[in-house]
C-alpha cells in the first residue's frame, strides 16, 4: 500500500496514542492534534491523506473544525472522517453536513477502522483516476489535456486556440479514421458560416506547431491522425 498520511484529532491522549500505534503499524505517516486549532494548523501545513476527528473536544469541536477546513480546500484536500462516541442520528447528520466523508461510532476495533480508511482511500483514488481519464487522452506521442486546453506532442507542450484544439481533439478521438471535410465542418463550426479554406488554414497552423507527420491529408476526402 502507498504511504498515506493521517491526522488524528482527539483531546484524549490515550486514544491518540492507541490510534497512532495501530496506524503506524500499517505504515501510515501519522500526525496528531489535541484540539481544533492545532488540527487546522497541522492540516494546512501537512495536507494529510485522511483526517480523523473526534466531535466532543474542548474549545472548537470537531464539527466546527471540519467546517473551518472547508475554507482551505486548496490546502487541505484529504478525506475527512468522524470517530465519535456520539452516535445519535443528529450528530451523524451534522457531521456529514459539515463536509465529512464518513462517520464511525466508538468503540470500534482498530483493524476495522483501518479497513474503513483503506476503503475510502481506494474510492478516492478511483474517482481521481476516472476524472483524469475523462479530462486527458493519450494517443501514442500525443497527450490531450481538456482542462488546460493544451496538447503535449513528443514531450513539447502547446497552448492552442480553441478551434485548433477542437480540431486536433476530433481527429485524435478516432485514430486512423479519415474525417471527411463536411464532418469536420459540422462538428467544429456547426452552423457558422466559414470559408472553403478554413480547415486547410487550421491544419497548416497545426502542422507548423506539431510538424508534418502527425496529421495526414487523404486527398479528396479529409484528414486523419497518424499515430
Amino acid at each position: 500500500m502507498e504511504n498515506y498520511s493521517i491526522l488524528l484529532v482527539d483531546d484524549d491522549e490515550d486514544i491518540l496514542e492507541f490510534l497512532e500505534y495501530n496506524f503506524r503499524k500499517e505504515n501510515y505517516i501519522v500526525f496528531t492534534a489535541k484540539n481544533g486549532e492545532e488540527a487546522i494548523e497541522v492540516a494546512r501545513k501537512k495536507n494529510p491523506s485522511v483526517i480523523i476527528l473526534d466531535i466532543m473536544m474542548k474549545g472548537m469541536d470537531g464539527i466546527q473544525v471540519c467546517e473551518k477546513l472547508n475554507e482551505y480546500k486548496k490546502e487541505v484536500t484529504g478525506i475527512k472522517m468522524f470517530l465519535s462516541a456520539r452516535g445519535e442520528d443528529y450528530s451523524q447528520i451534522a457531521g456529514f453536513e459539515s463536509g465529512a466523508d464518513d462517520f464511525v461510532v466508538k468503540p470500534i476495533n482498530p483493524k476495522v477502522l483501518i479497513k474503513r480508511v483503506e476503503a475510502l482511500l481506494r474510492r478516492r483514488k478511483v474517482s481521481i483516476e476516472n476524472l483524469e481519464s475523462e479530462n486527458q487522452s493519450r494517443i501514442g506521442d500525443l497527450m490531450i489535456d481538456r482542462d488546460k486546453y493544451t496538447i503535449n506532442y513528443r514531450g513539447k507542450e502547446h497552448n492552442l486556440p480553441r478551434k485548433e484544439f477542437k480540431l486536433i481533439e476530433l481527429l485524435a478521438s478516432r485514430p486512423g479514421k479519415v474525417f471527411q471535410r463536411e464532418e469536420i465542418y459540422d462538428k467544429i463550426w456547426g452552423d457558422a458560416y466559414v470559408g472553403d479554406r478554413t480547415i486547410d488554414v487550421h491544419i497548416r497552423k497545426l502542422r507548423e506547431k506539431l510538424g508534418d507527420n502527425l496529421i495526414v491529408t487523404v486527398k479528396g476526402v479529409g484528414y486523419k491522425i497518424n499515430v
